[in-house]
């Protein structure tokens, strides 16, 4: 069975989130991993015309209870009618979590993958930096700079 990586990010990003989450795509794409993730704008569409642009396998998770507003680059739509709470069902597909950028739905996803326990999250770029009352980091997400060194952080292809 092939590698599944869930990328999430906010449906609405600037240029540095966009170019950050299309070389994902790309690099994931040609290490042979299935794409999955929301579906919509922003990082998700990056991520997606990134993998397509390789000829990659892209599934979005989406919020409503068709496939309107879906990606021209998914290869799969898969309407949940779940809206936020699809958010479960994209970090739990995966195989590792990597968080392009920052929002409230991405901040969810975050945090839905790390109380899901087991598999690696990586935050990609400028993002949520969690601390605890003390101001200390908190452990388990892994931060990357580049895409390439995001791969290399989820362990996958050691």
């Amino acid at each position: 069975m092939a590698v599944q990586v869930a990328v999430c990010g906010p449906a609405k990003c600037g240029q540095r989130e966009w170019d950050l989450a299309h070389e994902l795509g790309r690099l994931l794409a040609e290490r042979g991993a299935v794409v999955i993730c929301g579906g919509h704008g922003g990082v998700m569409a990056a991520v997606a015309a990134g993998a397509r642009s390789r000829d990659g396998l892209v599934v979005g998770i989406l919020p409503g209870p068709d496939r309107s507003g879906a990606g021209p680059d998914l290869s799969v739509a898969v309407a949940t009618g779940l809206g936020q709470a699809r958010n479960s069902v994209i970090v739990h597909s995966g195989d590792a979590v990597v968080v392009v950028g920052g929002s409230w739905g991405t901040l969810s996803e975050l945090a839905l993958a790390m109380r899901r326990g087991g598999v690696p999250v990586v935050q990609l770029g400028d993002g949520w930096r969690l601390v605890d009352a003390g101001g200390r980091q908190v452990p388990g997400v892994r931060h990357a700079r580049t895409p390439a060194e995001a791969l290399d952080l989820t362990g996958l292809w050691a």
